[in-house]
């Protein structure tokens, strides 16, 4: 499929996963163009490295492609472009090859030693820690994830070693396709319900992939994998018995995890984790695990450790609003929002933060995410949320799905109240005004977490130019990070948090899997793209990497602080 006398043109370059695979190709000597209506730090990036990138998507932009070369291009779209799209239609009627984003990633996953990872939940903040680990271990791979890793600032590294680290996404069933060396599972449970009817078809296209790796390393603490799925092998967080690798928690602590790490059943060290959070430590152990299979040093690894970053969108700290610290987050999964407030809930208690300063206090800012998906998970959406100290939903993002009866925000607030009658809970009609209620009910020391797969992450400029437009907010700092707010703090700085915290500050538990849930899910929906860049679809594609030009159309991606875009 991959012939470098042959260009390759990407309909929708700008997406997550389509602009790490084109700027990989470009690196490595292909002529590569691609077509996006948005614009941003991203289209800029690709133009660096070497991709010509059009804005308009039309007929004329496949002509023009066509007429510049004597071999007919490749052509590449992802689930994200509707067959109504006019390049796509034009590409079929001059008979050009049009191959899915997946085939392509097949085709460098075949090419070399690939470590593949995939799951419900951590994909990417699993990838992107494997990635980084080897780049620290001087294994310098090559890197396609489905978000900005920090220590590349890209999605898309091309490395001169013998590993390529790919992150595959269960969204649309098409990581089928790919045959890693080693593929990683995380845990699995029902999402993606526009795509898959229950979870038995879901296991069932993930059995498919594990089988067509060469090897299987999986959560054991993960009910549905351990006994759906036989792994080469097993990693946990509970329990060293019976696993190959295992990160058994000593200290859990707002600013971070140490953990005693054991290979088949033996006492190897002690791994520092900088990442706060169980999701993120059996994330770290995934990781840690891959690099050990590929014979890395524990030593190189436990110096490596320390200066792990989560990719962008996963609890990515915004800034200070008038004394409120703001995190976005792009939990969109019940599981995923109850490990993202557990890991905050325990800053709290801990008096220990990862954060510049100590918060006081939780206010979740949660945007629903497709009607199927709240449809489906109404109850445990209200579960999850009722762990906060204070709830404001924005209204629910369809992303292009048709709307349900009696499926909105209002029944979330509904199904939350009814768990917790004293929880506040307050419903918005647009961000503006979700900007404007946050600026009213929180307060200073609150630590405010907006959540969601949609637009959600542009809550941190509308609070600004309110900041701008209003300088009467309240503004008193709150406490420094100093590790020792004993008189803020129901648990003192220096002690062992061991889930003891009164019951209204323990995060429910979703399913068994929650200790193995990460709220670094990768885009997984947002509009198709086409001449407006507006309907539905699946994939991490549809979002821009770094964002758009225009911030309010809702037919444009949404730019965050890591310069990455929701999902639109």
């Amino acid at each position: 499929m991959l012939d470098r006398h042959r260009p390759l043109h990407f309909i929708g370059v700008g997406g997550i996963g389509m602009s790490a695979l084109a700027a990989i190709l470009a690196e490595r000597g292909f002529n590569v163009t691609g077509s996006d209506p948005r614009d941003g730090a991203v289209m800029d990036q690709l133009r660096r490295r070497g991709v010509r990138v059009f804005r308009q998507q039309n007929a004329s932009t496949v002509d023009a492609i066509c007429s510049g070369t004597s071999m007919a291009p490749l052509v590449v779209t992802s689930t994200a472009v509707p067959q109504s799209n006019p390049e796509l239609q034009q590409a079929v009627r001059m008979g050009l090859q049009v191959v899915h984003r997946s085939d392509l990633l097949a085709a460098l996953i075949d090419a070399q030693p690939s470590i593949a990872v995939a799951g419900s939940h951590g994909k990417t903040t699993t990838s992107s820690l494997v990635a980084t680990l080897l780049q620290a271990t001087h294994q310098d791979p090559t890197a396609v994830i489905g978000g900005i890793v920090p220590a590349f600032g890209s999605n898309g590294r091309v490395g001169k070693g013998r590993l390529l680290v790919a992150e595959a996404d269960e969204s649309d069933g098409s990581l089928v396709k790919f045959h890693p060396q080693l593929a990683i599972l995380t845990n699995l449970e029902l999402d993606h319900t526009d795509h898959y009817p229950n979870l038995e078809a879901l296991v069932a296209t993930l059995q498919r992939f594990a089988a067509g790796a060469g090897q299987l390393l999986a959560n054991r603490d993960c009910p549905v994998l351990r006994d759906q799925f036989k792994a080469d092998h097993w990693w946990s967080i509970t329990s060293p018995e019976a696993v190959a690798f295992a990160a058994i928690p000593r200290q859990e602590q707002g600013d971070g995890t140490l953990a005693d790490w054991y290979e088949n059943g033996q006492l190897i060290g002690q791994i520092e984790l900088p990442l706060p959070g169980r999701h993120n430590l059996s994330n770290a152990a995934a990781a840690i695990a891959a690099c050990r299979l590929e014979s890395v040093s524990f030593a190189d690894l436990s110096q490596a450790i320390a200066s792990l970053q989560t990719p962008c969108r996963r609890f990515d700290y915004r800034g200070n609003w008038h004394g409120r610290q703001v995190v976005d987050d792009y939990a969109h999964h019940p599981s995923e929002v109850a490990a993202t407030l557990a890991m905050a809930r325990l800053m709290v208690t801990s008096g220990r933060s990862s954060l510049p300063l100590v918060p006081l206090r939780l206010v979740a800012v949660f945007q629903p995410h497709r009607y199927s998906r709240t449809a489906e998970f109404l109850t445990a959406f209200a579960a999850a949320l009722s762990a906060a100290d204070a709830v404001l939903l924005a209204p629910l993002y369809a992303a292009g799905e048709a709307p349900i009866a009696g499926i909105d925000s209002q029944a979330l607030a509904a199904a939350i109240r009814n768990l917790d009658r004293q929880l506040t809970v307050e419903v918005c009609d647009s961000l503006d005004a979700l900007a404007e209620q946050l600026a009213r009910s929180s307060k200073p020391g609150d630590l405010v977490l907006a959540m969601g797969a949609g637009d959600v992450n542009y809550l941190w400029p509308r609070l600004q130019a309110l900041l701008t437009a209003n300088s009467s907010i309240e503004n008193n700092s709150p406490i420094a990070n100093n590790n020792s707010i004993a008189n803020y703090s129901p648990i003192a700085s220096n002690s062992s948090i061991t889930n003891n915290n009164p019951e209204k500050y323990n995060s429910p538990i979703i399913n068994s899997d929650l200790i193995a849930n990460d709220s670094s899910v990768k885009y997984s929906s947002g509009d198709r793209i086409n001449n407006s860049v507006n309907g539905n679809s699946a994939a991490d594609e549809l979002s821009t990497a770094y964002g758009s030009s225009s911030p309010h159309g809702s037919s444009q991606v949404n730019e965050n602080s890591c310069g990455e875009a929701a999902a639109a």
